[in-house]
């Protein structure tokens, strides 16, 4: 029995830390969640879908056209033939008759401009282009993400600041009544000691309410419940080894600028489409057709006709209102609109990067500075309250130093956190983020 016992134990343990390792959310998983079920990213993949599906050669116009055809009339009509020998006049009504039509005809176009050619090409370029906006997509999810995961770290950062004073504020309070018993202290001190406290537990608590309300946002993301339980496990770790140039060559390859170079692409084609408009198109047309006539009376009892067929059809554009000429011009128009999107979007990406490099490097010379003011206001803090037990310093100083440490404390976090937001963005501009 006590085998038994000792076995469920075990097993109810093992279960216990199986739920909480699942539990545990890294960055990484975080990501990877968010990847597989944002509705963004699936929108956009259904686009890609699409694109890949339409970049096909029966699309632009490359494949034959098969068509079969197929009529069956039935008559009952009324006949009446006079013949210049009396004996051959017909008259009568209610005759059956039956018309049966049908024919299997396959067009295809042997040349137009080479347009079936340029649409193929514009299909492809289409479809490049919403894999290049998916990566996008993709690249800004991550990046939300991957913020909104830091934002928690951050925020759970200022609770243990906010946590560390309340300590503080405690063991002043003790202090004080201890003193006040003795009768050392008087009631002034301990109101003051006891509405500090106070003040600090109401920070506590609204920035418990702002800790759930960034979890919220990280787990609307992640497209799992608001209410959803993780136990996050990364720390804010900065690379500090960013450089500029490397960064700016990179930038090159970002598909946001493969996206823009494809629509150029895409109305180059097109470009070559409406100018394929002006030149005479020729088709060739086969098939079999089959056609049969009968009648219970009159001239003619049954009559079939069926076999293949051959043609080309020739057209020539020639006056159309010059209206595939302003469609040219428009096209020209159009690529040259895309080529400036183009450079727009290169001088946009180049001034956020580089506003976010000076970003990355003022909060990276900073760090070390405020990681000093850290220790040192916490070593305050805890020779003040030394001082304070023994009597030899004041409530003021005491609150004074408790002010320091959570100053130092809230600006090491958000700078630390803004260097990292930095180079997150630093990243997702040279299309190197990873996690």
């Amino acid at each position: 029995m006590q085998k038994i016992s000792f076995i469920t134990l075990l097993l109810a343990l093992i279960f216990s830390q199986e739920i909480n390792a699942q539990n545990n959310l890294s960055l990484k998983e975080a990501v990877t969640i968010a990847i597989q079920n944002s509705y963004d990213i699936k929108l956009v993949e259904n686009t890609a879908a699409i694109a890949k599906n339409n970049n096909n050669y029966g699309v632009a116009g490359g494949m034959p056209t098969v068509t079969a055809t197929g009529t069956n009339n039935n008559t009952l009509t009324t006949i009446n033939q006079t013949f210049p020998d009396p004996s051959r006049n017909t008259t009568r009504s209610g005759v059956d008759g039956s018309t049966l039509n049908g024919g299997l005809s396959a067009t295809m176009i042997l040349f137009n401009g080479y347009r079936i050619a340029a649409t193929k090409d514009r299909l492809a370029s289409i479809e490049k282009q919403t894999e290049a906006a998916l990566q996008v997509q993709m690249l800004n999810t991550s990046s939300t993400v991957m913020q909104q995961y830091y934002n928690v770290i951050r925020q759970a950062a200022f609770l243990k600041t906010i946590e560390k004073s309340i300590e503080a504020s405690e063991q002043r309070v003790a202090i004080v009544k201890t003193r006040q018993a003795i009768g050392v202290a008087n009631q002034t001190d301990l109101l003051q000691s006891s509405l500090d406290l106070n003040a600090l537990l109401q920070a506590k608590q609204n920035q418990l309410l702002v800790l759930d309300q960034v979890k919220a946002d990280l787990y609307n993301s992640m497209v799992v419940p608001a209410n959803s339980h993780y136990v996050f496990t990364d720390s804010i770790q900065v690379d500090q080894q960013l450089n500029l140039s490397d960064i700016e060559s990179k930038m090159k390859a970002h598909p946001l600028l493969q996206s823009a170079q494809q629509l150029i692409n895409v109305n180059q084609f097109l470009e070559k489409e409406t100018k394929a408009l002006m030149y005479p198109t020729l088709r060739a047309n086969t098939g079999f057709n089959y056609n049969s006539n009968k009648s219970a009376a009159g001239f003619i009892l049954l009559n079939e006709s069926y076999g293949p067929f051959l043609g080309f059809n020739l057209s020539i554009p020639i006056y159309t209102g010059s209206t595939s000429k302003r469609a040219y011009k428009n096209a020209q128009i159009n690529t040259v609109s895309a080529k400036i999107q183009y450079d727009n979007t290169a001088q946009d990406l180049a001034t956020e990067l580089f506003k976010t490099y000076q970003n990355y490097q003022n909060s990276i010379k900073q760090t070390p500075t405020e990681i000093e003011n850290y220790t040192m206001s916490d070593a305050l803090l805890a020779l003040v309250m030394e001082k304070f037990k023994l009597g030899q310093a004041t409530i003021v100083e005491v609150k004074q130093a408790q002010q320091s440490f959570e100053a130092a404390g809230f600006r090491l976090t958000s700078l630390r956190f803004s260097a990292k937001i930095a180079e997150i963005e630093l990243k997702r501009l040279s299309n190197q983020l990873s996690f």
